[in-house]
């Protein structure tokens, strides 16, 4: 993927006023790019807006103000089919597959390049092959969706939005329902992919230590300063970040430690270290 990633311009989100009533803003004046090849993890507590603003860039949801560029197109000027080649999204809704194997599961992800006929070439056969191979799924082509784990499940959605070929992959918290082995693992996958493929992939976490650990960059969503006093974007390396962080999830005794990557609970008579 050359070119310039996906760029957020000025870009304000939440959801618009009905009849009187305002419209909700959660975060506006954001700016921040996800470049070609490099994983990009965005942080916050739960409602600052991250999944908001996973579906505004992903072309679900309009942005209140400013603009999402994809490749330096203003991405209310894409159509969706062509949304659809650029973009691949796996949201954190678990997807009923039904009785279709991980082979048909993967195979999804060419709609967008379908012709009218709608029927699949050698090309294409060729792409689910790479998408489960590099997603390390091969083995489990011919077996249902029903009878995966759940990292493996994350990793058959992962080789569907690969199989799209997308310029830019979005996941949304796609270690909610894995064991920690898995977690690492998964975001160890779309670190490797990142890379390998020269793809802007952009991952919201819980996994604060993985996400710092692992990522080229930092997206930190705080949430709402105050009543009426919509959030920011702070953007960084994971370094730069990791100081900022406390700020937003420190809970009475509960501190973020930047130099560990680690929760502490604070006591009269010192420290105890979660995890």
């Amino acid at each position: 993927m050359n070119g310039a990633g996906m760029q957020l311009v000025d870009v304000a989100i939440g959801y618009p006023g009905r009849r009187r009533s305002p419209a909700l803003v959660l975060a506006e004046n954001l700016g921040a790019t996800a470049r070609p090849g490099r994983l990009t993890t965005l942080l916050g507590p739960n409602g600052s807006g991250k999944s908001t603003l996973l579906r505004t860039i992903c072309g679900l949801q309009p942005p209140l103000s400013g603009r999402v560029m994809i490749d330096g197109v203003d991405g209310t000027e894409i159509t969706p089919a062509q949304l659809a080649k650029s973009v691949a999204v796996v949201l954190t809704e678990r997807v009923d597959a039904g009785f279709l194997s991980v082979r048909e599961i993967v195979s999804l992800g060419r709609t967008p390049h379908l012709g009218v006929s709608a029927r699949m070439t050698a090309a294409d056969y060729a792409v689910v092959d790479w998408a489960l191979e590099v997603t390390g799924t091969t083995a489990l082509a011919d077996r249902l969706g029903g009878e995966l784990s759940d990292g493996q499940r994350q990793r058959v959605m992962t080789a569907r939005a690969l199989a799209q070929q997308p310029r830019l992959l979005v996941l949304d918290e796609p270690t909610s329902f894995l064991d920690v082995p898995s977690r690492v693992e998964l975001l160890d996958l779309l670190s490797r992919l990142a890379r390998e493929q020269d793809l802007a992939v952009l991952v919201s976490t819980h996994e604060l230590e993985l996400a710092l650990r692992l990522a080229d960059d930092v997206w930190l969503l705080p949430g709402p300063a105050g009543p009426e006093q919509p959030g920011s974007l702070i953007v960084g390396a994971p370094g730069q970040v990791a100081s900022e962080i406390g700020a937003a999830f420190d809970r009475g005794r509960l501190r973020f430690d930047p130099q560990t990557l680690q929760f502490t609970v604070a006591d009269h008579g010192g420290t105890d270290r979660i995890g």
